[in-house]
C-alpha cells in the first residue's frame, strides 16, 4: 500500500505560499522596467493596477478549480480530468525540464548575487562568477534537505521566510513613504505626451513586465493534498494572498515614485537600493540588497515545496518514472522528486542555460495558465449533466463566469503571441522541447515497466 501525503498546511501557511509563489526579484526590479516605457505616475499605477485585475481573474479561475479538485498536483489534475493525459504529461514535462527548475535557477543566482553584495564580493567582469554558482547550488541543496526532512519543516522554514520577506518589502514601503525630505507628487501629470496609437504602444510595453511580476499565484494549488480543509482554505488562500500581492505592489510602486519620481525611477538599475539611499543614507544599498536576498531565498522555498508535487502527481497516475512518486515512511514528503527537482535546477545553474530558458519559459508557463482556463468550461459542462446533489455540493465559483475566464485566456494568449513577437528563436525553442513531450509520453506508454506505480 502506498503512503499518502499529510494535511500539515494551515490557511496562513497558504497565504504565504501564495505570496511567496508570486512575490520574488521583480518587484524589486521591474518599477524601473515600467518607468522606462511609462514616465507618468499616474500611468505607471495604472498598469500596476491592471496588471492586478489580471492576477485577480487567474486566481478566481484558481480558486475554482482548487474546490473543485484539491488534490496534490494542481494543474495536472485539472488538465489530465479535462482533457486527457497528454495534455497533463505535457504539463508537467515543462513544468520539470523549464518552467519550475529555470525559474528557479536564475532566481538561486538572484539570491547568491545579492547575498554576496552583503560581504562585499564583487562579480567578475565579463564572465560567469564560480562564487556565485557556489553559492546557489549550496543554497538549492540545503533547501532540498529542509523540505526532505518533512513537509512540516519545509513548510516551517518557508513560514518564516515568507513573514521576513514581507517585511522586507514593508521596510522598503515605510521609507519611500514616510523617510522622504521632498517627494515627488505622483497624481500629476494624468499622460506623458498626448493620446495616441504609440502610448497605447508604450502601456502594452509596460504590461508585460508587470503581468510577469504577478505570476506565480497557481503553484499553492500544487500542495492541495497537504492543505488542511482545502476546499475552504486552498480557495481563501488565493483570493487573500493574490489581493495582498496587489496592495503591495501599489505600494512598492507608490513608494519608488514618491522618492525618485518617474524619470529618475526610469534611469536606475537598482530602484529598491535608491530609494532607500535617498531614504536612510548610503547604508540603504546594503539594506536593499538583504531584502532581495530575503526576497529571492522565499521564492525558492516556495518552489521546492511546491513543484515536486507535480512530478508526485505524474508518477502516482503511471506517466512519469515511479520512484518519484515514492512518499518517504518517516517524513511523508516526496523525497525523489524533491531531489530530482533540486539536481536538475543545479544543473542548469552551473550550465548557464537558465538566461535561455527563462526567456521563453514564461510563454510556455501563460499557454498552459490558457488550457488550465478553458478546462473550467469542461467542468462546467459536466455540471449540467452531473445530479442535482453533485450540484447542490457546489463551492466557490468564478464571478462573471464565463466573461471573466474568457478574458483571462484571451489575456494569456496575447501573452504566448508577444513571446513570439518578440524573440520568435527562444520560443521556438522552447516550444520544440513541449513538442519533445509527445514522444516521450508514447515513450511511457508503450513500456509499462517505467512507469509501474509504488508498491507496497
Amino acid at each position: 500500500m502506498s503512503l499518502a501525503l499529510k494535511r500539515e498546511i494551515g490557511l496562513p501557511s497558504a497565504v504565504l505560499l501564495v505570496i511567496g509563489g508570486i512575490v520574488g526579484t521583480g518587484i524589486f526590479l521591474n518599477p524601473a522596467v515600467v518607468a522606462r516605457s511609462l514616465h507618468s505616475p499616474v500611468l505607471i499605477l495604472s498598469v500596476w493596477a491592471v496588471g492586478g485585475v489580471m492576477a485577480i481573474l487567474g486566481a478566481f479561475v484558481y480558486a475554482e478549480l482548487a474546490d473543485r479538485m484539491p488534490a496534490t498536483g494542481g494543474e495536472f489534475a485539472y488538465e489530465r480530468s479535462a482533457f486527457g493525459d497528454l495534455v497533463a504529461f505535457l504539463f508537467g514535462w515543462t513544468t520539470l525540464l523549464v518552467v519550475q527548475t529555470g525559474g528557479m535557477a536564475a532566481v538561486a543566482l538572484s539570491f547568491s548575487k545579492y547575498a554576496l553584495v552583503l560581504f562585499g564580493h564583487e562579480a567578475p567582469a565579463g564572465g560567469p562568477d564560480p562564487l556565485a554558482n557556489i553559492v546557489a547550488v549550496t543554497v538549492l541543496a540545503l533547501l532540498a534537505i529542509t523540505n526532505c526532512l518533512g513537509v512540516k519543516s519545509g513548510n516551517g522554514v518557508q513560514t518564516l521566510l515568507g513573514v521576513l520577506k514581507l517585511l522586507a518589502i514593508a521596510g522598503l514601503v515605510f521609507g519611500g513613504l514616510f523617510m522622504i525630505a521632498k517627494p515627488f507628487p505622483i497624481t500629476h501629470p494624468v499622460l506623458d505626451r498626448a493620446p495616441s496609437t504609440d502610448l497605447v504602444k508604450s502601456f502594452g510595453a509596460a504590461l508585460i513586465p508587470v503581468v510577469f511580476a504577478y505570476g506565480g499565484w497557481q503553484t499553492a494549488n500544487y500542495v492541495g493534498g497537504e492543505i488542511k480543509n482545502p476546499r475552504r482554505n486552498l480557495v481563501l488562500a488565493l483570493l487573500i494572498g493574490v489581493i495582498a500581492v496587489i496592495g503591495l505592489y501599489l505600494a512598492v510602486n507608490i513608494a519608488c515614485l514618491r522618492a525618485l519620481g518617474p524619470k529618475a525611477l526610469g534611469e536606475t538599475l537598482a530602484p529598491a537600493s535608491d530609494v532607500l539611499k535617498v531614504a536612510i543614507g548610503p547604508v540603504g544599498a546594503k539594506l536593499a540588497a538583504l531584502a532581495i536576498a530575503v526576497s529571492t531565498l522565499g521564492y525558492l522555498s516556495q518552489g521546492m515545496l511546491t513543484g515536486p508535487r507535480v512530478y508526485l502527481a505524474m508518477a502516482s497516475d503511471g506517466l512519469f518514472f515511479s520512484q518519484l512518486a515514492k512518499v518517504t515512511e518517516k517524513t511523508r514528503v516526496p523525497a525523489v522528486a524533491i531531489v530530482v527537482q533540486a539536481v536538475w535546477t543545479a544543473v542548469l545553474v552551473l550550465s548557464g542555460t537558465y538566461e535561455q530558458i527563462v526567456a521563453y519559459d514564461v510563454s510556455i508557463n501563460f499557454l498552459f495558465f490558457a488550457v488550465t482556463g478553458a478546462a473550467v468550461f469542461v467542468f462546467r459542462r459536466r455540471d449540467r449533466t452531473a445530479s442535482a446533489q453533485t450540484r447542490a455540493d457546489a463551492g466557490f465559483r468564478i464571478p462573471l463566469h464565463p466573461f471573466s475566464t474568457v478574458l483571462f485566456i484571451l489575456i494569456c494568449i496575447i501573452v504566448v503571441a508577444n513571446g513570439f513577437w518578440s524573440d520568435l528563436r527562444d520560443s521556438l525553442i522552447g516550444y520544440s522541447i513541449l513538442a519533445a513531450g509527445v514522444p516521450a509520453y508514447f515513450l511511457w506508454r508503450h513500456f509499462p515497466k517505467l512507469i509501474k506505480k509504488t508498491e507496497s
